[in-house]
């Protein structure tokens, strides 16, 4: 009998709480199960499967109607567990005592900055990453990266904070973290404190990187030789790099290209990682182009934060933004530059909103930058391109071997995935339903709200 008419009002399926079972009637992208057998394809890039779940791990990929028995699900779409490579855990969820009055970059600057002085103990740090891990763990992620303000005296508790957190999350959550700081402060012996404190925590070293300006003007004296040194702190710990880069809308930034340029000079092996880049979308289309070309040929992955930037950018009070904030995926993808999207900051000054949501992240990243017709290249923006930037290659598709963390969805054609927030999903974890939901925000009422 079909699904829908054993549970004609709700999306409801009984899932074995041992042995092997299959996956019926399934619908997956292309993209991400590239050992799918021959026949498979339905349409706009899509897969009709079944699915074997077996010891944990996704025991085999068989054409739909392979399976004579098992759980039946009515062509709705199997997605591998979603991975978040930038976000903010040491930030989220301040918004209710650090609102941001204006909207701006500046006032995210100011209130962060006001709020981490005065509130940010480890206590209070923990309850909100802890919440914020909670939200990810329920919506599907199986991996994030956070930044760090990284910040001495500060950072040591933040650090010591995160080596917990990870030890405590293991099993559930892959967790990461780049430093986060200016380029200026990691200059000197300070500098070498911090690249010593990111290396002895495994974690990634990261900067704010913008030069403001004009194109046709040179570097600021020093720069060059401060990328130059960052680049020498990584190499000589191992480190992959992880900045955030022009995040404005000025025409003339480029801390970009020069990121490219030097890790072309110095023949950089590790990876490299830029965030945000929303001055490219500024610039003339050569111009663009050319930085767009560099960081290709240097291997530099790009994380797009959509949603926050087109919160921040091009925002002038009673004025309605010229621009979406958010830079030329198009280009890079066509360039072959491993493009991937994530959550950005979650309820803190530099973003009011979001809930550590990848599919949210994934829809709104559709709408925003015209990623549609056809949609069918994108799914590895959330899943398989941050697995390979996160060094974490057993992530991100469904695969023979791969743990079977999946997110069950009801909707089937892409309109239907991406119509609705699909509220219903079910996370899978190891093959057994994980019973987490979402937190009630009351809970971080002691620490943030001040009742």
């Amino acid at each position: 009998m079909p699904f829908r008419e054993l549970y004609p009002m709700t999306w409801a399926p009984v899932l074995p709480p041992t042995g092997s079972f299959w996956l019926r009637n399934a619908c997956a992208p292309a993209s991400l199960a590239p050992e799918a057998p021959a026949g498979t394809e339905k349409q706009d890039g899509l897969l009709r499967l079944d699915i074997l779940v077996e010891g944990g791990q996704v025991g085999a990929l068989a054409l739909a109607g392979t399976a004579t028995d098992g759980v039946d699900l009515d062509g709705g779409q199997v997605w591998p567990g979603f991975l978040d490579a930038h976000t903010h855990l040491d930030k989220g969820h301040i918004w209710p005592r650090a609102a941001n009055q204006d909207g701006t970059f500046p006032g995210a600057l100011a209130a962060v900055r006001a709020d981490r002085t005065s509130l940010w103990s480890e206590a209070d740090m923990e309850a909100r990453a802890d919440f914020a891990l909670r939200c990810a763990l329920a919506h599907g992620t199986v991996a994030l990266r956070t930044h760090l303000d990284t910040y001495l005296p500060h950072a040591a508790t933040t650090w010591r904070l995160f080596r917990r957190l990870r030890e405590q999350w293991a099993g559930r959550i892959d967790l990461q973290a780049s430093s986060l700081t200016s380029v200026e402060d990691l200059d000197g012996d300070h500098g070498t404190d911090i690249a010593n404190m990111v290396a002895d925590a495994g974690g990634n070293l990261g900067a704010v990187a913008h030069v403001s300006g004009n194109a046709d003007t040179p570097l600021p004296p020093g720069y060059v030789e401060r990328l130059n040194r960052i680049f020498m702190l990584a190499e000589d710990r191992g480190l992959d790099l992880d900045f955030h880069v022009d995040e404005s809308g000025e025409a003339g930034a480029r801390a970009l290209r020069a990121i490219a340029e030097t890790a072309l000079r110095r023949r950089f092996r590790n990876r490299v990682l830029c965030g945000h880049c929303c001055s490219l979308a500024m610039q003339p289309d050569d111009y663009a182009a050319k930085t767009v070309a560099l960081c290709a040929e240097a291997g530099i992955a790009i994380v797009v934060l959509p949603m926050c930037n087109m919160y921040l950018q091009d925002r002038i009070p009673g004025r309605t933004p010229r621009w979406r904030g958010v830079t030329l995926v198009h280009e890079m993808q066509a360039a072959g530059i491993p493009v991937s999207f994530a959550s950005d900051n979650t309820r803190d000054p530099f973003y009011a909103y979001g809930d550590l949501d990848m599919l949210e992240v994934f829809r709104e990243s559709v709408r925003i930058m015209q990623l549609d017709h056809p949609v069918d290249g994108w799914p590895a923006a959330v899943t398989t391109i941050p697995a390979e930037v996160m060094r974490l290659p057993y992530r991100g598709l469904l695969r023979t071997g791969a743990p079977a963390d999946l997110v069950l969805f009801r909707g089937r054609e892409w309109t239907e995935l991406l119509a609705r927030p699909q509220s219903d999903r079910i996370v899978l974890r190891a093959g057994r339903r994980l019973n987490a939901v979402l937190p009630d925000w009351r809970e971080l009422d002691p620490y943030v709200s001040g009742r």
